[in-house]
């Protein structure tokens, strides 16, 4: 008979990325070396630095840093936390832009515009907050309870191409290269 000892992942990590790639890899690195301490399970961790990393890239891409900064200058502020019911939420605000975030229908050859849909496809809930000005919100509810592990064990989506082709980097015995994707940024 195994026992489970509960870890208490930080309430929450807040920090400053610097508006362009710069800061990306570090905040991956904080963020999955802060849930994998809290006892959050790998593919969530997963999940979370993927949803993270594209939050961070839509937020350079089409936001403004915060404060007066000019694009390529000044910080977006990335956090992430664990509440009282143990969901697992990723927030990252910058300065706005000329657009609201939504999904986009990109052609099948388009490069990019899939951000928003791949968290979807992830996420258990998603939206936008704007009510504070200069300042725009997307945040994602990766996971609706991070301590219940059958939850957790069917928190994959089916329905997600990449899943049903490819294994889990985390369900790899001995394979663990997405710690090395964090070097990169």
């Amino acid at each position: 008979m195994a026992l489970v000892v509960a870890q208490e992942v930080p309430t929450s990590s807040c920090m400053a990325v610097p508006h362009g790639p710069a800061g990306v890899g570090e905040a991956r690195r904080r963020m999955r070396a802060q849930l994998r301490e809290g006892g959050v399970p790998d593919a969530v961790v997963d999940d979370a630095v993927l949803i993270l990393s594209e939050l961070l890239s839509n937020a350079c891409k089409h936001g403004r840093p915060l404060g007066d900064a000019l694009a390529g200058d000044g910080d977006v502020r990335a956090a992430w936390r664990v509440d009282p019911r143990g969901r697992l939420v990723v927030e990252v605000t910058d300065g706005g832009g000329p657009t609201r975030p939504a999904p986009a229908t990109p052609s099948v050859t388009a490069h990019g515009g899939r951000g928003l849909n791949i968290i979807t496809a992830l996420a258990d809930d998603w939206g936008v907050r704007d009510e504070v000005p200069g300042e725009v919100t997307v945040w994602v509810v990766v996971h609706e309870d991070v301590y219940d592990p059958d939850a957790v064990s069917s928190h994959r989506r089916e329905d997600f191409a990449a899943r049903v082709t490819a294994p889990s980097v985390s369900r790899m015995a001995g394979l663990d290269f997405a710690d090395v994707f964090d070097d990169l940024g």
